[in-house]
């Protein structure tokens, strides 16, 4: 929204108002985090009421009132029909601004000072005017291809990180099966080694307890006959 400046006179009688905004500066500026935090900065502006009027440039509009307006309604005669196609008129307005800059320039040398200079400028200025305004009805439309152009890039992005994500899904898939396959087979017998009962029974205990102390023995023998032998 539009914010009025008002600046006090040299002689401090009245104010000055301008249409247009204030500098960006001037607005950023305040939202210090000094005055964030002393709660001194400026309030945003306020949102205009939908089916409201509102002021930019100092030009009233309507929010009902439609993106691009008829020439009719800015007091504008209209010098193409209402069915045209656009390419064709906008050729046709060109030829015409350089016809009526030709004669302008005939006009200026022969007679610089008479009516048909004011009135040639005038022509040229309406035909900018209404070639200015054909091109302002294409830009709905280059609006809704900048989207579709967007909206398109943006699911090719998407479809490459996805094929991207599945190429590297199926190299860590492929690698794991490949390690998996590496691995020895085990045999039944070692597997069976590497059994170990979790629960004994008495008899068991006793066997191994036996077997224990028959190592034992053994390993008794052997070390007093080495001590022999020394």
């Amino acid at each position: 929204m539009l914010t009025d400046i008002k600046m006090a006179a040299a002689g401090g009688e009245g104010a000055i108002s301008s249409s247009l905004p204030l500098p960006p500066i001037k607005t950023y500026g305040q939202y210090t985090d000094e005055n964030l935090r002393r709660r001194v900065a400026p309030p945003p502006p306020p949102v205009p009421p939908a089916n409201d009027t509102y002021t930019m440039f100092g030009n009233t509009f309507c929010m009902d009132d439609p993106i691009i307006q008829p020439l009719e309604s800015q007091g504008i005669k209209r010098l193409y029909p209402l069915n045209f196609d656009h390419r064709k008129e906008l050729k046709k307005l060109n030829h015409s601004v350089l016809a009526n800059f030709l004669d302008l320039l005939e006009s200026l040398i022969r007679c610089p000072d008479s009516a048909k200079r004011v009135e040639k400028i005038e022509d040229i200025k309406l035909l900018f005017i209404h070639m200015h305004h054909l091109i302002n009805e294409f830009r709905p439309h280059q609006a809704r291809e900048a989207l579709r152009v967007t909206m398109e890039l943006q699911k090719r992005q998407r479809l490459d990180i996805a094929n991207k994500f599945q190429l590297h899904l199926d190299k860590v898939t492929e690698t794991v099966q490949s390690a998996l396959q590496a691995l020895p087979a085990s045999e039944d017998g070692e597997d069976s080694k590497l059994m170990v009962p979790t629960e004994l029974t008495p008899e068991q205990d006793a066997e191994a307890a036996d077997q224990t102390e028959d190592k034992l023995t053994r390993l008794d023998a052997i070390m007093c006959e080495l001590m022999d032998a020394a």
